[in-house]
């Protein structure tokens, strides 16, 4: 009598593990993010993104913790420049108001 075994099942995508690289994604995106914010200047939305991406990225891919990291320094710091020049330029603004002739 003979045995019959069965071939092993081949591995899909869905059920294969995840690379280390696949598992970069926030962090990858936050670190993208904070660099694009530096060249391309001063905005609000981006930073903002980028922070949230980040802090996701060290919650969820421990082995991206160092491109995280680098992700939420860059976009906060770009972010509190955004808000440094927006307040100075409101108070410079503010400031100007009383000197401006009154159209009438």
């Amino acid at each position: 009598m003979t045995t019959f075994t069965p071939a092993p099942a081949p591995a899909t995508s869905a059920s294969a593990p995840a690379t280390d690289l696949e598992q970069r994604g926030f962090a990858v995106s936050s670190l993208v993010l904070g660099l694009v914010s530096f060249v391309a200047g001063f905005t609000f939305v981006v930073p903002v993104a980028g922070l949230v991406l980040g802090i996701l990225a060290l919650r969820r891919e421990p082995s991206a913790r160092t491109m995280a990291i680098w992700g939420i320094v860059l976009n906060a710091v770009m972010l509190a420049g955004t808000v440094i020049v927006g307040l100075v330029a409101a108070a410079i603004g503010l400031a100007a108001l009383p000197f401006l002739p009154f159209v009438v």
